[in-house]
């Protein structure tokens, strides 16, 4: 029976002790917000993790106004936006240009279009051009593809592009920059918009009044379809130590360098 007691005790001791080990953990930021500044967002935090192996960064991708909200409401310390503020959100919300992006036009590779004026971009958008056959392409109808009302890319774009006129209703509306890029890359007929970084070879870029979207054109002042990406926390507060940890890698040399090489303009070119 001793004996019985012992065994039980050891293994009690093991469970508790293993308990503790799985359980623990670091600080743990949470930040939310615009699908569009995920993706930079998860990489910076990979690399911030491998110098701060304790600590965890939670990125949830829920939308531009979603995260404002959550960074008003304290749900997440900071919030991710790929528009600028209102008025009335920028009066309770601290804001960090973190990078600018370009929005960019993208058709499947094997499109034979090659460049597009603002005008036809609205007409296609709006729905008075429906085939590729009246830009010069083959006889065959646009997919457009665009963001849900409410994102970041879709406030942008309809600012920036559209300068309001409204969208075509046979618009297929995705919830993500990914998921554009992936309808638009199976689709020959398709067209869309993305961010300039998300932009890789299973997409066709198109130039807009003779501008090839790209870094170099957002910083000489020729591609002007130019969005910020903001990290937004409630006003009058003070960061968490890992949360200012985790700004002030994305604001570092290194940090910038990283948004460089994905495509982002910041503040140096980089």
């Amino acid at each position: 029976m001793k004996r019985w007691y012992w065994l039980l005790g050891l293994l009690l001791s093991s469970l508790l002790v293993g308990c503790g080990a799985g359980g623990a953990s670091g600080p743990h930021l949470v930040i939310s917000g615009s699908t569009s500044v995920s993706p930079f967002t998860e990489h910076l935090a990979e690399l911030y993790q491998q110098q701060h192996p304790t600590e965890q960064v939670d990125v949830q991708s829920l939308g531009s106004t979603a995260g404002i909200r959550a960074a008003l409401d304290g749900t997440s310390e900071i919030g991710m936006s790929s528009r600028d503020l209102d008025e009335e959100e920028a009066s309770q919300l601290e804001q960090l240009l973190i990078a600018r992006d370009a929005l960019a036009l993208i058709v499947h590779p094997s499109n034979p279009i090659q460049a597009l004026s603002l005008e036809q971009v609205q007409a296609i958008f709006g729905g008075s051009i429906n085939s590729w056959s009246e830009l010069g392409g083959l006889d065959e109808t646009i997919n457009v593809v665009v963001r849900e009302a409410g994102s970041g890319t879709f406030g942008a774009f309809d600012e920036l592009i559209m300068e309001g006129k409204p969208i075509t209703p046979r618009a297929l509306r995705q919830g993500s920059n990914g998921s554009i890029r992936q309808l638009v890359s199976g689709d020959p007929n398709a067209i869309g918009y993305i961010s300039l970084g998300l932009v890789d070879e299973t997409v066709k870029a198109l130039p807009v009044n003779g501008v090839q979207p790209s870094v170099e054109h957002v910083l000489d002042g020729t591609y002007s379809f130019v969005r910020p990406f903001l990290y937004v926390w409630q006003k009058g507060q003070q960061l968490s130590p890992q949360a200012q940890r985790f700004v002030d890698y994305v604001m570092s040399p290194e940090g910038q360098h990283e948004l460089g090489l994905q495509g982002l303009v910041t503040g140096s070119g980089d």
